[in-house]
């Protein structure tokens, strides 16, 4: 009776630290939850809160709400948030989460135009780890237009790590996923066309993997694909040849070698502006 009190007294001693305290008070309690619950299973993190983990969960949840826009302390939240959505046999709190709008806070975290990307990355390990609970999950993070604000934050991001993590988001959310997989599918051809070389790389790497789950192709992969071809970053051309070498077991094959004929084929303007060295060289031949 004794050790329960004393818990009881300890979880409401932090819960009135958090709310009375600033934001580097907060900062604190966050940093040494995240050290010493690493990996913690729901009951365990229970206990942790004397049976009241909930309490500081939501009022977790609810300073996200409010600051995230101004990316207080956010990959410390967003990591503390993980910590109980993930956790086994944690369903309460991932149930919690989504109640308040958890998947739509964590896709609108990645399209924050002055977001750090060490946040965005957090983000997408908390969509990640919601996604792999299964479908009805990847289901709710499509329809909150979750391929559309992953694909842009490949696209845009400048970290790798965080392109990465998109990546392999949009990924999982194609995997076991029949009613959006299209859609992923869709995002990533679209992909091939940013203005970032690695986001190029990536679209096209993952659309390998994303081609065999949908089973078909759409005539829409073939002039971006080839595009590619023409790319300065062997790593893009490279991951362009692959994803045209298992293209060509599907409908889209006779498009593709036409528009392969027609890269190789040199146009009027590319032959007129051919070196002078090479005028001289067809002249003394002729």
């Amino acid at each position: 009776m004794a050790t329960n009190l004393s818990s009881t007294s300890k979880v409401m001693s932090l819960l009135q630290q958090w709310d009375k305290g600033s934001k580097t008070v907060r900062a604190q309690i966050l940093t040494d939850f995240i050290a010493n619950n690493q990996n913690k299973t729901g009951p365990e993190l229970e206990a942790e809160f004397a049976q009241a983990a909930s309490l500081f969960f939501t009022r977790l949840t609810a300073w996200l709400r409010l600051t995230y826009m101004i990316g207080t302390c956010l990959k410390l939240q967003l990591q503390a948030i993980n910590i109980f959505v993930s956790s086994s046999s944690g369903h309460k709190f991932l149930s919690e989460f989504m109640e308040v709008g958890g998947v739509l806070t964590s896709l609108e975290i990645l399209g924050l135009k002055d977001g750090k990307d060490e946040d965005k990355a957090q983000s997408l390990q908390l969509l990640m780890g919601i996604a792999s609970v299964g479908r009805n999950y990847k289901e709710l993070i499509c329809e909150s237009y979750g391929t559309m604000a992953v694909a842009e934050c490949l696209a845009r991001s400048k970290s790798e790590e965080t392109q990465d993590a998109a990546r392999m988001l949009l990924q999982m959310l194609a995997e076991g996923n029949p009613k959006f997989q299209v859609q992923v599918y869709k995002g990533l051809i679209a992909l091939l066309s940013s203005s970032s070389p690695k986001a190029q790389q990536m679209a096209a790497q993952t659309l390998r993997i994303v081609q065999k789950i949908v089973g078909h192709a759409i005539p829409s992969i073939v002039e971006p694909v080839i595009s590619l071809l023409k790319s300065y970053h062997l790593e893009v051309q490279y991951e362009a040849i692959e994803l045209i070498k298992d293209l060509m077991d599907f409908e889209v094959q006779e498009s593709l070698l036409k528009s392969l004929v027609s890269a190789l084929a040199p146009t009027k303007d590319e032959i007129r502006k051919q070196p002078e060295i090479l005028d001289g060289m067809i002249s003394s031949i002729i």
